[in-house]
């Protein structure tokens, strides 16, 4: 893929002079920070500026990890340890980096006999995905998603919903590097994150699959109100 924003470049940072931990998020005392940042570039409600400002940390966190797998079946642990995070109240947000990488792969991975101390070898495809499960979701972000909701009134299901369509995107705008169907690919890591529910995969008969969602981040609630291609709105009238 081309260069993107929202992720550092290069991914891996060597100097974290003006980078934030992911840690810090999680444990509250840079979150609300992040959440004023995404207030003022939006000119938001306190709920529409937390649920975008979480759409797009989510997306940039777990690109890595999703398209590391669907490519090659490798994992970059992407735990609240191993991010570091830049914001300001600018387009876009802000940036994700890693720190401290940790790779995970296959017994016959090429770098599985390495002995490099940043490979860890698993013996299977679930072990990879259970590896991704835990690291994004049970070391990073339901834990942030916790703290998030002792500050702002938003609903786990809701943040739940960005985090499975961003993985569904990040999936569709890469389908020509993987080795197999962005639907496919989106179905396995979804059923892997127990976030199948929470969109809709459907083919199309064009070369870019349609993803809907069966939540809403409130970007139609802005000042410059905006209805997301994948939203519930565009289906049935309200969210």
């Amino acid at each position: 893929m081309n260069a993107v924003h929202g992720l550092a470049d290069p991914l891996v940072i060597t100097d974290s002079t003006g980078w934030i931990p992911a840690t810090r998020l999680v444990e509250g005392d840079q979150l609300s920070a992040l959440l004023d940042a995404a207030r003022l570039r939006w000119d938001a409600t306190p709920q529409a500026a937390t649920t975008l400002a979480w759409k797009a940390y989510s997306y940039w966190v777990a690109m890595p990890a999703v398209l590391s797998w669907a490519t090659a079946r490798r994992v970059p642990l992407v735990d609240a340890e191993h991010i570091l995070v830049r914001f300001a109240a600018t387009t876009p947000l802000l940036y994700v980096g890693l720190s401290r990488p940790q790779l995970a792969v296959l017994t016959h991975d090429s770098l599985a006999h390495s002995g490099r101390p940043d490979v860890t070898v698993v013996s299977s495809e679930h072990t990879l995905l259970t590896m991704l499960r835990t690291s994004l979701l049970d070391q990073h972000l339901y834990p942030l998603a916790a703290r998030i909701q002792t500050q702002v009134k938003v609903s786990r299901r809701a943040l739940l919903g960005s985090v499975a369509s961003g993985i569904s995107y990040a999936l569709i705008h890469a389908r020509h590097t993987l080795i197999g169907s962005a639907i496919d690919d989106a179905t396995t890591i979804l059923d892997a994150l127990d976030l199948s529910g929470l969109v809709e995969l459907i083919p199309s008969g064009t070369d870019t699959p349609q993803v809907r969602r069966r939540t809403c981040c409130l970007a139609f609630t802005l000042p410059q109100s905006k209805i997301c291609t994948s939203c519930c709105i565009s289906r049935h009238g309200g969210p």
